[in-house]
C-alpha cells in the first residue's frame, strides 16, 4: 500500500535530524553573536569592529587624521573599514554555517532552519 511513497517513510527520522539540526543552529547563533570581526581601511588608520550580524560596535580613528582636520579622507574610510569588517562577519557565519551542516552546501540553509519550530525568522537575511 505505501511502497510508492520511498523514503517518505523515513519523514519522522527526517524530522527529529531536522529539529536536532535547528537546535544546534540557535546554539551556534548564540556562540557567533560573543564574536566580532574587525576591519580595517587607510592601513589601519581607522578600524571598524562588527558583530556576526554586521552591527557596528567600535570605531577607532588614528589621532593623527583628527590632529591634521581630515574629516573628508575619514568620511572616506570609515564606510570602507565597516564595509571590510562586515563581509568578515559573513565569512566568520558561512564558516560557522558550513561546519554544522559537515561541509555540504548551504545555499538557502538558514533558510530552511529558520522556518522549523524555534528558528530564528531573520537567520537567512543578511
Amino acid at each position: 500500500m505505501f511502497k510508492g511513497l520511498g523514503n517518505l517513510a523515513n519523514i519522522g527520522a527526517l524530522m527529529k535530524q531536522a529539529q536536532e539540526m535547528g537546535g544546534r543552529m540557535q546554539g551556534l547563533q548564540e556562540e557567533l553573536k560573543t564574536k566580532k570581526a574587525t576591519g580595517a581601511a587607510g592601513g589601519g588608520l581607522v578600524q571598524v569592529d562588527v558583530n556576526d550580524a554586521g552591527e557596528a560596535l567600535s570605531v577607532r580613528i588614528d589621532p593623527s587624521l583628527i590632529e591634521k582636520g581630515e574629516r573628508e579622507l575619514i568620511e572616506d574610510l570609515l564606510p570602507a573599514a565597516i564595509n571590510a569588517a562586515q563581509a568578515k562577519a559573513k565569512q566568520m557565519h558561512a564558516e560557522a554555517l558550513q561546519g554544522l551542516a559537515g561541509g555540504l552546501p548551504i545555499e538557502g540553509f538558514a533558510d530552511m532552519l529558520s522556518q522549523l519550530p524555534g528558528g530564528d525568522p531573520d537567520a537567512g537575511k543578511s
